[in-house]
């Protein structure tokens, strides 16, 4: 029998007075499913490192609070950004280490270890995803030559970038800089144990007025067959967007593809299919068209940066969720929020109650399955109590991430022979790994569920859930049964898209 090794802690021999005995019999309202996400921004050391060339080990350090943090919030997916900027925080890929790590671009951690094999590592162990953030075109943050190394790509091959915004960006309408960001997320895809590819806002550059962006000569070599420039720059985000989404599936089919455009497509004024907004709009001035990228299932979903308050005219959160949540054409819709936003000395944002308001209202949409939450500084830090919010009523329970069915649709077989004994306090859970599922997966991971002898069995409710494992091992320590109390548990096998098998044989047994 295979099984993790458990080691009994003394601590299972005490329990708290005030350990909750009992789960809820009614089911609560946060869903058993819902994708629950955080960015962590590495450009300019908005999240972590707190500083560029933090040693190694307190970068690690660093990390660890950060996932815990998001781990006692019930977060089940960290967006960690490993490219800010055509350079890296991880070591098997043809870009340079980032200067946001190292200190020095090119420099590698001293006392090396690498970032992202780390992060991925202890995202799972805590039950949460880790999406790879990729900003595809930025290539530096600022015009300043002694922060790019001479072996940076923008030095390399000057021509293909211009200067716009006070950075150098790739130029999108060269087909080599296409094959070239393709070959850079690919390397990620086939090197790392990631879950998902996730690109941010940043296509064309936000436009600066007055100032037109520099690639007429690219328009003029490549763009036959198009009557205007901005038809053209859009097919060409369009053209990385349908190879990566080609490329991606042929890989490996259980990394997700997801893309968090600006929250405004087009307002209705310019657009009969557009939203009741009035603000910029992504598919005019970034070139992305974020509605056709959904519409021809190129994308597993989309997560649109939704930055704004309810009832704010030119880009009302309520209209703009229920907007996109219309257009999703079956994928799945995350919806971003800025957080940051709440210590903005307006009446809006002053109200506390408008981010949790928020979390209310899409959650009413059933075609909106969860949301991220810009940034992870803002959530430890409990802006506006927001946090609190989120773990003492929203995320009380954990979840699990939605499923896709489009990508597979097939459950691992039930675990068998579930066995529960007491041991030191604690029950000590065992099970055997089933047989390979009709696709010919075995178990990625377990959910161990836990029930009083009066609660109903059913595995829908959250507040059952004792544990969600990407672990194959087959045991579980249960450190806060209650002596005297008879439980039940029950165990089911998820896959690497989180279907969810039968459940186990029921076990029971009291801690006396």
């Amino acid at each position: 029998m295979k099984w993790t090794r458990l080691i009994l802690s003394a601590a299972c021999i005490f329990f708290a007075a005030t350990a909750d005995t009992s789960a809820q019999a009614v089911i609560h309202e946060a869903p058993k499913r819902e994708f629950r996400g955080v960015w962590v921004a590495t450009v300019a050391n908005i999240d972590w490192p707190s500083r560029p060339g933090l040693d190694s080990e307190r970068q690690k350090e660093e990390l660890l609070r950060i996932l815990d943090e998001h781990q006692k919030s019930n977060m089940n997916a960290i967006l960690l950004q490993i490219r800010p900027a055509a350079d890296a925080f991880y070591g098997r890929g043809s870009e340079l280490w980032s200067r946001f790590l190292s200190g020095r671009q090119g420099g590698a951690p001293e006392s090396f270890y690498d970032p992202l094999d780390f992060a991925i590592a202890e995202a799972h162990k805590r039950g949460m995803e880790l999406h790879a953030w990729i900003n595809p075109y930025r290539a530096t943050t600022d015009l300043v030559n002694a922060h790019t190394s001479p072996d940076h790509i923008s030095r390399q091959k000057p021509e293909w970038f211009f200067s716009y915004g006070g950075k150098k960006l790739f130029n999108p309408g060269l087909p080599e800089v296409r094959d070239y960001i393709n070959g850079v997320v690919m390397e990620i895809v086939r090197n790392y144990d990631i879950d998902g590819i996730h690109f941010d806002d940043y296509f064309y550059p936000y436009p600066e007025a007055g100032r037109p962006i520099p690639d007429r000569d690219t328009f003029r070599k490549y763009g036959a067959g198009f009557s205007s420039i901005e038809d053209w720059r859009r097919n060409n985000v369009d053209v990385l967007i349908r190879t990566l989404s080609e490329n991606i599936r042929k890989e490996k089919k259980h990394v997700k593809f997801g893309i968090s455009p600006f929250g405004i497509w087009l307002n209705k004024s310019s657009h009969p299919e557009g939203s009741e907004s009035t603000g910029l709009e992504g598919y005019k001035a970034l070139y992305g068209d974020a509605r056709k990228w959904m519409e021809n299932g190129w994308l597993d979903y989309i997560n649109p940066q939704v930055y704004f308050p309810f009832f704010y005219r030119p880009a009302p959160y309520e209209k703009l969720v229920d907007w996109w949540s219309n257009n999703a054409f079956g994928k799945h819709v995350y919806i971003g929020h800025g957080v940051y936003r709440a210590t903005e000395n307006k009446p809006d944002w002053r109200n506390r109650s408008q981010l949790p308001d928020q979390v209310r209202y899409l959650r009413k949409n059933n075609r909106v399955q969860g949301s991220v939450y810009f940034s992870s500084k803002s959530l430890t830090n409990n802006l506006a109590g927001f946090t609190d919010s989120l773990r003492s009523s929203f995320y009380s329970y954990r979840a699990l991430p939605p499923v896709m069915l489009w990508l597979d649709e097939i459950p691992p077989l039930a675990p068998v022979e579930l066995k529960a004994t007491v041991q030191n306090k604690c029950v000590l859970l065992n099970w055997k790994t089933p047989g390979a599922a009709a696709d010919g997966e075995s178990p990625y991971g377990y959910v161990i569920y836990r029930f009083t002898e009066v609660e109903d069995t059913r595995i829908d409710n959250p507040a059952n859930i004792l544990k969600i494992s990407f672990d194959a091992g087959t045991g579980f320590l249960d450190e806060t049964a209650v002596p005297g109390i008879r439980y039940r548990y029950l165990v089911t096998a998820i896959d690497r898209l989180k279907n969810e098998s039968q459940p186990s044989n029921l076990e029971a047994v009291t801690v006396e």
